[in-house]
């Protein structure tokens, strides 16, 4: 089987807010390692190349794009959204070379919800779904944050997903301070291609919450690749944030962080939240690189129960979807019903 450290292949990955890319635009990207161009057609059907000229090597993201065709900076060739050469200006009449011999990598490309999503394996009809952020139909976020930081796509994951951190890195007035630290108790379900932490009251000293008003109620799911969902209600406004995760290499990720609402009342406060939110991302930037410098030695890692339970269920999962495809089998999510106990 592939490398275990390694991102899984036939995933969708989050790549950018719709907003990010403009008709007639193009946007390069280097995600799982590889150079991307990411398109706008005139249509505005949004599209995705490897970012490579098969000529010379020269990155189409150099050249023009006209809304229909990309033009490589360096001789001319042309490739439309599909990958495919549609013209070779060096060729003479006559000469048997045909631009329709040549094409670059296309990658799937899905527009959902106000997002942009990738696909760098092989058949995405059998991978999971981009999840749906319910309620929100066709709805756009209200906020989006991403930061880039260094870390491996599963050390990145497990930090996604820690939740014994908080008191010691988002140490915040309006967050969590030390003194706060208390036992907590959650439920946790298996769920498609992952885990949900099912409905519950947040806890006590999760200030944040409170901002909602009325009793809030909130329900965390993880899916793979690097998904977490968080469904908050209070009475009758909902919070829903959708946090991905996706490779940039071998040693970098980008998180990405997306809110939707349907309280006016935080759209009001939208400027005062933006900068409480890149703290927090931030403040997990920070931790995360500092963490590199003791990684870098190689040294064993340890995982107890129950607090890095979560973390030990995503290295099950990912082994499981990687043996379920080669195997040529369903997957078998390995996740089983259970109360989880730790102290943050």
């Amino acid at each position: 089987m592939d490398d275990a450290a390694a991102p899984l292949r036939e995933m969708w990955y989050y790549a950018f807010p719709s907003a990010k890319l403009k008709p007639g635009r193009t946007l390069a990207r280097v995600y799982l390692g590889e150079p991307v161009l990411f398109g706008r057609d005139a249509d505005g059907t949004p599209f995705a190349l490897r970012d490579i000229c098969p000529h010379r090597g020269m990155p189409l993201a150099a050249g023009r794009f006209d809304g229909h065709e990309i033009e490589c900076c360096y001789h001319g060739w042309r490739f439309d959204s599909a990958g495919r050469c549609t013209a070779i200006p060096a060729l003479v009449p006559g000469q048997s070379f045909s631009p329709g011999r040549v094409a670059i990598r296309s990658y799937p490309t899905r527009e959902m919800q106000g997002n942009i999503w990738v696909f760098f394996g092989d058949d995405p009809s059998t991978a999971p779904a981009i999840p749906e952020i319910e309620g929100f139909d066709d709805a756009s976020p209200r906020l989006v944050e991403s930061v880039a930081f260094r870390a491996s796509i599963d050390h990145a994951v497990v930090g996604l997903m820690d939740p014994a951190h908080g008191p010691f890195v988002h140490l915040a007035w309006w967050w969590r301070s030390h003194r706060s630290i208390h036992a907590k108790a959650k439920a946790f379900a298996p769920s498609s291609w992952g885990f949900t932490m099912v409905r519950h009251r947040p806890s006590a000293n999760s200030r944040a919450y409170r901002l909602l008003g009325g009793a809030p109620e909130t329900e965390i799911v993880f899916c793979l690749p690097s998904i977490r969902l968080e469904h908050i209600r209070a009475g009758r406004h909902a919070v829903y944030n959708l946090t991905a995760i996706t490779p940039i290499d071998d040693e970098t990720s980008e998180i990405n962080h997306c809110i939707y609402w349907t309280s006016p009342w935080l759209s009001a406060l939208k400027p005062l939240l933006r900068p409480y939110v890149r703290k927090f991302l931030h403040q997990d930037r920070a931790i995360m690189e500092r963490q590199q410098q003791g990684l870098r030695w190689d040294p064993p890692l340890m995982l107890i129960d129950d607090a890095d339970t979560q973390a030990k269920w995503y290295y099950r999962l990912k082994r499981e979807y990687r043996r379920a495809r080669a195997e040529n089998r369903p997957f078998e999510n390995p996740v089983k019903p259970r109360i989880l106990k730790w102290r943050s």
